[in-house]
C-alpha cells in the first residue's frame, strides 16, 4: 500500500499524485474486478471494428468467454490487420485511423514488427506511465529538485512509412518524444527534435554531447548500455573526472529494456556522487510496470492502463494455443509468459516476455527474460535472469566491470559431454583472472538453477564453460554492422546458436 501524501511539491504533481494514489489503491485493493472492467471496456470500444466483428466481441460478457472465442495471437497472426492499418484503413483492430507504428527493437530476430500506437494507448498507457513514474518518485523523494532542471531522454528514430505519407513508423521513444505535452517538451534536453530523432546514431550522439553539455540536466532516461556510452563520450570530450562535474544536479536515471545490474557499478564509478536508479517496464506494446519504492528491484504491475493480462506457464511456452491463467491464478516466484489485450489493438497477444511475481498484495513483478532467449540445449533451462544475476555476482567478487556480453551453447559430443557454454565478454575493467571469473559464474548458476546444477555435475553432460574476451568497442562495431545502433536496440544475452558469437569474434580478430 502506498502511504498518504506529504507536503505538496508543486501544484501539478501534488494534484496528480493525490488523484493517482486513490486510483492505484483501488486496483491494489480489488485487482481482479479492475481487470475484468478493463476487459469489458476494451471489448465495448472495439466491438464494431473488423477484428471485433470477426470474433463476436458484442457477445462476450466475461474473461472466460473471451478466452474461448478469441485465439492467442503472435505478431504474424495480426500482421495482415496491421498492414491494412498502415495503409490508412480505419476501424481494423481499434476504432478510428491509426497513424503511428512503433518498430520493435528486434533483439533476437531479423524480422521487423510494427506495433500500432493509438491515441488511447499513447494517452492512457505510455504517457500515464511516465507521469506515474515521476509522481511516485516525487512521493518517495519529497525534497527532489527534478523539475528545476532539464530531462535528457536517449530516444530512437522515426521515419515516414512508404505506403502512406500520413503513417509514421519509428522507435516507441521517438513517437513519444514527438508528442510530448508542453510541460515535458519545455524540460527536454537537448533542443532540436529532428537531430535527436535522426536515424544516424553518430549524428544523434554528437548533437546530444554538444548541446546537452550546456544544460542543467537533472534526469536522464534510456537503455543502460546506450546511456552509459553517452555519458562516457561526454566525460572524454570535456576531460571530466565524472559526469557530475558537468551536471552537478543530475539525480535520477530512469532505465528499462535490459537489467541494470551488470552496468550499475559502471554508473556509480562515473557518477561522482549519489545517483538514484528507477526502473520501468515500458515495452513497445505497452507500459506494464514501474518501480514504486526507492531501492526496490521489482515493479508494481499497473492494472489500469487499458491492458488486460493473461499468463502462460513455462511448460506451455512452445505450444501454439496453450491455456492461460488470469491474474488471480498466478503463483509467486514462478516464470510466466505475458499475454496482453490492449487499447493499442493487440488482442490476446503473446508478448514472449516472461516475468515472475514477487508479491500479490500489491502485484509486483520482475522481468525474467524472453521465451526466445531461453537456453535449453542440454536440458539446463537457463533464462536471462539467471545469466545476468550470475554475471553480476561474479563481477562484484572480482571487481570487474562489464561492457557487454553474450552466451551461446557449443555442441561438441565426446565420451563424457555433449557440449558446453561459451561466454563472450567485453570488459570495461577486466577481472583479476578470467578463469576464476567464469568459475564464479558457473558456481552461482549451480546455486540458483537446479537443472543447470544437475547437468553440470561431474562436468557431464555439460562440460566446463569457456570464456573469451574481446577488445573494447567490438560489440559496438557488431551492432553497427547489424544496423542496430542506439535507441531501443539491445545486445542479446542468450542465443541458441554460435552465429552471433562467431560474428563478434570475427570482428574482434579484424579490429
Amino acid at each position: 500500500m502506498i502511504p498518504s501524501i506529504g507536503k505538496p511539491i508543486n501544484s501539478f504533481f501534488s494534484w496528480y499524485l493525490e488523484k493517482r494514489i486513490l486510483e492505484i489503491e483501488t486496483f491494489i485493493d480489488d485487482p481482479f474486478s479492475v481487470q475484468e472492467k478493463t476487459l469489458t471496456t476494451l471489448l465495448n470500444k472495439a466491438s464494431q471494428v473488423q477484428f471485433g466483428i470477426n470474433y463476436g466481441f458484442n457477445t462476450i460478457s466475461n474473461s472466460n468467454q473471451f478466452k474461448e472465442n478469441v485465439p492467442l495471437n503472435k505478431y504474424d497472426d495480426l500482421k495482415p490487420f496491421i498492414k491494412l492499418m498502415k495503409n490508412g484503413e480505419p476501424n481494423i483492430l481499434w476504432p478510428g485511423q491509426v497513424k503511428w507504428f512503433a518498430q520493435s527493437s528486434g533483439t533476437t530476430s531479423n524480422s521487423v514488427k510494427h506495433i500500432p500506437i493509438t491515441k488511447d494507448s499513447l494517452k492512457d498507457c505510455h504517457y500515464k506511465g511516465g507521469k506515474d513514474l515521476l509522481s511516485i518518485y516525487y512521493h518517495e523523494n519529497p525534497n527532489t529538485q527534478l523539475f528545476q532542471g532539464k530531462h535528457l531522454i536517449a530516444g530512437g528514430s522515426s521515419s515516414t512509412f512508404i505506403g502512406n505519407k500520413k503513417t509514421v513508423v519509428g522507435d516507441l521513444s521517438a513517437i513519444i518524444m514527438q508528442h510530448l505535452p508542453w510541460w515535458c517538451e519545455w524540460r527536454r534536453s537537448p533542443k532540436g527534435i529532428k537531430k535527436v530523432l535522426s536515424e544516424k546514431w553518430e549524428q544523434k550522439l554528437n548533437h546530444i554531447v554538444k548541446h546537452s553539455a550546456n544544460d542543467d540536466v537533472h534526469l536522464i532516461a534510456g537503455v543502460p548500455s546506450w546511456v552509459y556510452l553517452i555519458l562516457n563520450v561526454i566525460i572524454q570530450k570535456y576531460n571530466l573526472e565524472n559526469i557530475h562535474e558537468i551536471w552537478p544536479n543530475l539525480e535520477l536515471f530512469l532505465h528499462g529494456g535490459v537489467d541494470l545490474s551488470p552496468y550499475e557499478s559502471n554508473f556509480k564509478t562515473i557518477a561522482g556522487k549519489q545517483l538514484n536508479f528507477y526502473q520501468n517496464y515500458n515495452a513497445t506494446e505497452g507500459f506494464f510496470g514501474l518501480q514504486s519504492e526507492n531501492n526496490s528491484d521489482d515493479m508494481l504491475l499497473m492494472l489500469d492502463y487499458g491492458i488486460y493480462y493473461e499468463f502462460i506457464e513455462k511448460k506451455y511456452w512452445f505450444h501454439e494455443q496453450p491455456p492461460t491463467l488470469s491474474l488471480e491464478d498466478v503463483q509467486l516466484h514462478t516464470p510466466y509468459e505475458i499475454v496482453i489485450s490492449t487499447n493499442g489493438g493487440l488482442w490476446r497477444y503473446r508478448l514472449e516476455d516472461t516475468v515472475i511475481f514477487t508479491e500479490k498484495k500489491p502485484f509486483k513483478i520482475k522481468v525474467f527474460g524472453r521465451t526466445n532467449q531461453f537456453m535449453n540445449t542440454f536440458g539446463e533451462e537457463l533464462m536471462i535472469y539467471h545469466v545476468e544475476h550470475a554475471v553480476n555476482i561474479a563481477a562484484k567478487k572480482l571487481n570487474a566491470k562489464i561492457g557487454e556480453f553474450t552466451l551461446s551453447p557449443v555442441i561438441q559430443p565426446n565420451k563424457r559431454t555433449i557440449g558446453h557454454h561459451l561466454w563472450l565478454f567485453e570488459f570495461v575493467q577486466k577481472p583479476i583472472d578470467n578463469l576464476q571469473f567464469i568459475q564464479f559464474i558457473d558456481n552461482e548458476l549451480k546455486k540458483i538453477n537446479i537443472d543447470y546444477c544437475a547437468k553440470r555435475k561431474n562436468n557431464s553432460p555439460i562440460g566446463k564453460p569457456e570464456i573469451a574476451d574481446v577488445k573494447k568497442g567490438t560489440f559496438y562495431k557488431w551492432m553497427e554492422k547489424r544496423g542496430k545502433l542506439g535507441g531501443q536496440h539491445k545486445v542479446p544475452r542468450i542465443n541458441n546458436s554460435t552465429k552471433y558469437v562467431n560474428e563478434i569474434l570475427a570482428i574482434n580478430e579484424a579490429y
